[in-house]
């Protein structure tokens, strides 16, 4: 998940009321909903090393359960040696309910980590499986919404605060309706929603409680996140029902969201040889919900070249996470071209999901 996400769900859980529980409150959730992202720094030791060590240690079982009391212990530091000395006259901060609220945002990342298609491997590092949900995009605007109404309500005060409000809503609105994959219908809703945050800043405010608003926008975010959980599974059943009586063998298959437009599924179907792409549009009639979206592609690694591919040292991280490898194995004068993929993100010579091998004819990478 986005790290705009993870910050707005614990403001969001702050305006919700917890921020009364002790000063830093508001602080310690925001901090707390990103701080096993602390990885992020790997990206500068290169993308497949970042593959090899992101959503891996930092969120996995150990560091969230010490996390918390460095982030409670770090607040506590703040509080004695900054905050209280330049204002001798505040109330001070409670180490207790500051590492209660430290695990409650702590424990919220690799949850919604958990939701996209990603994955996150919350047993690290005794088991690194990789565990997924596969019902939220990784960065998705209607969690912006819902997370970010109560927060714009009580933070858009300041001229620079509301500038980066209005840039923000601008983006995200701009986001949802260019993107041809999204109806109108839900291009529509959306707008609803960004007039709802506006009149409720500029002419309601005063006159509803900012955690009332909060409590509505976590009611409304969690039966969101149920619904969509619910619509990957129920187009993971009807998919297969779909493949099945087309006489196809289906050993697994995932029913992933696209950006913005809950209302449709990529769903990938891993048939004994090769992988079926279906997209499944719940607003289109009946005789056009079932599409298939990408020409099949192999499953079968068992290439010489391929393997030789995998254990490579260059893609150790790449490997580490593939999920759904693919591949395509092409002789060069000096040997062979590996393109490994992974087709929740690559099913062309492009994206996150894609990495090329160089091979000479002994096999050795080059």
């Amino acid at each position: 998940m986005d790290n705009l996400a993870h910050s707005l769900v614990g403001a969001w859980m702050a305006e919700a009321g917890l921020k009364r529980k002790t000063p830093l409150a508001t602080a310690t959730l925001v901090i707390g909903a990103n701080l096993p992202d602390i990885d992020g720094f790997t990206v500068l030791l290169g993308s497949d090393t970042s593959l090899l060590l992101r959503r891996g240690m930092t969120h996995g079982v150990i560091s969230l359960a010490v996390l918390p009391w460095a982030l409670a212990g770090a607040m506590m530091l703040w509080d004695q040696h900054v905050r209280r000395r330049r204002h001798p006259d505040k109330a001070p901060a409670r180490f207790w309910p500051l590492l209660g609220l430290a695990y409650l945002s702590v424990l919220s990342h690799p949850l919604l980590d958990w939701t996209n298609t990603y994955g996150v491997r919350v047993l690290m590092p005794f088991d690194g499986r990789w565990f997924y949900g596969d019902f939220i995009f990784i960065i998705d605007p209607w969690m912006w919404l819902l997370a970010g109404a109560a927060v714009v309500m009580a933070d858009a005060r300041a001229r620079w605060s509301i500038a980066g409000w209005l840039l923000l809503g601008v983006a995200s609105t701009g986001l949802v309706l260019f993107t041809d994959m999204v109806p109108f219908p839900v291009k529509a809703l959306w707008l609803i929603g960004i007039a709802n945050i506006l009149f409720l800043r500029l002419r309601a405010v005063r006159s509803v409680p900012v955690e009332r608003v909060a409590t509505i926008c976590g009611v409304s975010l969690l039966l969101y996140l149920v619904a969509m959980f619910a619509g990957s599974r129920i187009a993971e059943r009807q998919v297969t029902e779909w493949m099945r009586q087309q006489g196809t063998e289906v050993r697994d298959i995932m029913a992933g969201p696209l950006p913005a437009n809950p209302f449709v599924r990529d769903v990938i179907v891993v048939t004994p040889e090769h992988y079926a792409f279906v997209e499944v549009d719940w607003m289109a009639a009946d005789a056009a919900r079932y599409r298939v979206s990408h020409p099949r592609l192999t499953r079968d690694m068992s290439h010489p070249a391929v393997q030789a591919a995998l254990a490579a040292p260059k893609v150790r991280g790449f490997a580490n996470w593939l999920r759904f490898p693919t591949n395509q194995v092409e002789e060069t004068e000096a040997g062979y071209r590996v393109v490994l993929q992974d087709v929740r993100y690559s099913r062309s010579r492009n994206g996150i999901g894609t990495a090329v091998v160089e091979l000479d004819r002994e096999l050795r990478p080059r």
